[in-house]
């Protein structure tokens, strides 16, 4: 699903920039909130998202070294600067940053839409990680890293979502596809059965074998007749697409070969 979200955003951020874009999943790894902290720079770009209906905030970073050259370009630069002279942003680069956010979540909610409806919502943007405080240290998250590579940028962005909702959503998608399992099955298999009726088959009869030397085979010429070993009162295979399926008995109808059906150990059905 994030392999998918990946090429998502190099695509939606190119278009955004203006610029050529590669994104790529490099880890999902499950760790506390405290250790997801820890492993962020420090200023950066976090963000507190908010994930309706479900009870509970998820985290997204972007890393000094993207978002402070995506803002570059946003505002008519080239995109050649960097992030190695750590500072926190200014308000109004903080303003341009929650455009960005927005097109990350935009695809973020359609990358998820066949798990669930979530709307994803920036609450608050900060610049030191240790300020988002919306769990505790010791609770569990997925955390979901990409790297974005821009032009001469590279950097990562993360993706926390605590343990517990991913959980949820799991046990609501098997719920909601066991009941429309359950809801669905008498349709399926009215329909099921009615197009295989349509589906053509091959039907052959094969009389009981024999068995004839090679050379005597390589002497028959057109008008010979071949003597089978069995009688002639002998059931025949019916074969359905090369399949023995019945029995029967060659006969003779209205002056053309036939084959009267029956099933093994069982009364005659009909003739075919």
């Amino acid at each position: 699903m994030h392999d998918f979200l990946a090429r998502n955003l190099a695509s939606s951020l190119g278009a955004y920039l203006r610029a050529y874009v590669t994104a790529s999943l490099v880890s999902v790894e499950q760790l506390s909130f405290g250790e997801f902290l820890q492993y962020l720079p420090t200023p950066t770009c976090i963000s507190s998202i908010s994930m309706q209906p479900l009870d509970g905030n998820a985290v997204l970073e972007l890393n000094p070294s993207l978002v402070v050259p995506m803002i570059d370009i946003l505002l008519g630069g080239s995109g050649s600067l960097s992030g190695t002279d750590a500072r926190e942003l200014t308000e109004i680069e903080q303003s341009i940053a929650e455009g960005l956010l927005r097109v990350v979540l935009h695809d973020l909610r359609e990358t998820w839409a066949p798990v669930a409806e979530i709307e994803f919502k920036a609450e608050a943007i900060e610049t030191q990680p240790q300020l988002m405080q919306i769990l505790s240290a010791n609770e569990a998250i997925v955390a979901i890293g990409f790297e974005i590579t821009l032009g001469e940028a590279r950097g990562m962005m993360n993706f926390g979502i605590p343990s517990i909702l991913v959980k949820m959503m799991g046990q609501r998608f098997e719920q909601q596809w066991s009941m429309r399992r359950r809801g669905a099955s008498g349709r399926e298999r009215k329909k099921i059965h009615t197009l295989i009726r349509k589906v053509p088959l091959t039907l052959d009869v094969r009389a009981p074998s024999t068995s004839i030397r090679l050379e005597d085979l390589m002497a028959l010429q057109v008008g010979d007749v071949v003597s089978l070993e069995a009688p002639i009162a002998k059931p025949a295979n019916v074969m359905v697409n090369g399949i023995p399926k019945f029995r029967g008995e060659i006969v003779s109808v209205g002056g053309r070969r036939a084959v009267e059906m029956s099933w093994p150990d069982a009364p005659r059905a009909g003739t075919a």
